[in-house]
């Protein structure tokens, strides 16, 4: 036991060291200037109003994960829709009085096409399903990054919805000779190809979170990055409540393009517009 503190000890004096260090190079090379979405800030209250009096649903895919729940958190606390559903393959419990309106439709997604139904009358769609290549092996993770989402995506589309956010990632490459990446990019191009009237996709870098799953790798990537990030911004890392907040925000939006592809600085950038007002 000693041991172990000693050496965690050891480590977290070095990564301490490491992060004064490398934090004063990128905030040198950090350029955080005002993006085009800070202006909205003054606006966000009108833009709330107005999105809500037009009555509009949506569903979420994933809303047992990180980025998820935190969504979900965030939409019942702006109240902008005037009906949520959640579409993932088991019911969710929650414990607060403020979760009782919300629909829950459990589905198989190994037979997608069966489940139709569940993906119509849908004015919004977000999906922040994902797994891991760690967690399901390479075949399951391309079964559920790539095969699950293009579908959802098809079916919310043929169900009548106009405007899909997806949350991707940093680096999403359709050529790229990394798997992870490669599957990214590929369903970004193909969900493109669709043609929602509004596409926004989302490819944050490192999600700056505590996870319930124990992955020792992500975890010190997520405290490297933390504390950069609580010196300066970084194009390499984001809270996961603005990934949140920004999905939410650009949801009130009608940028000029029908699809968008936010960085990770738009993200960090769009999710500070709620903070700000």
């Amino acid at each position: 036991m000693k041991l172990l503190r000693f050496t965690l000890g050891k480590a977290t004096w070095i990564l301490t060291v490491t992060v004064a260090i490398l934090a004063a190079v990128f905030y040198y090379f950090d350029d955080t200037a005002s993006s085009k979405y800070t202006s909205m800030a003054e606006n966000i209250k009108t833009l709330e109003e107005n999105f809500r009096g037009q009555n509009k649903s949506c569903f979420i895919l994933g809303a047992s994960g990180e980025t998820g729940k935190m969504l979900l958190r965030e939409l019942l606390e702006r109240n902008i829709f005037s009906k949520i559903t959640l579409i993932g393959r088991r019911q969710l419990t929650f414990g607060d009085k403020e979760y009782e309106n919300l629909v829950q439709e459990v589905i198989n997604f190994e037979k997608l096409d069966d489940y139709a139904a569940a993906f119509m009358g849908h004015d919004v769609g977000y999906c922040c399903l994902g797994t891991t290549r760690a967690k399901a092996g390479a075949d399951g993770f391309i079964k559920v990054d790539h095969d699950y989402v293009l579908k959802s995506a098809e079916l919310a589309k043929a169900g009548g919805c106009t405007q899909f956010h997806l949350e991707s990632s940093r680096g999403a490459d359709k050529n790229s000779n990394f798997l992870y990446l490669k599957v990214k990019g590929q369903v970004e191009a193909e969900i493109e190809a669709l043609g929602f009237d509004r596409l926004a996709i989302y490819r944050p870098g490192v999600l700056l979170v505590d996870r319930q799953e124990s992955r020792p790798g992500e975890w010190l990537a997520r405290k490297f990055f933390g504390a950069v990030s609580a010196v300066c911004s970084t194009s390499m890392s984001i809270p996961i409540q603005a990934v949140a907040k920004a999905m939410v925000s650009n949801t009130l939006l009608q940028p000029e393009q029908k699809a968008e592809i936010l960085e990770n600085k738009d993200i960090f950038s769009l999710g500070k517009v709620k903070e700000n007002k």
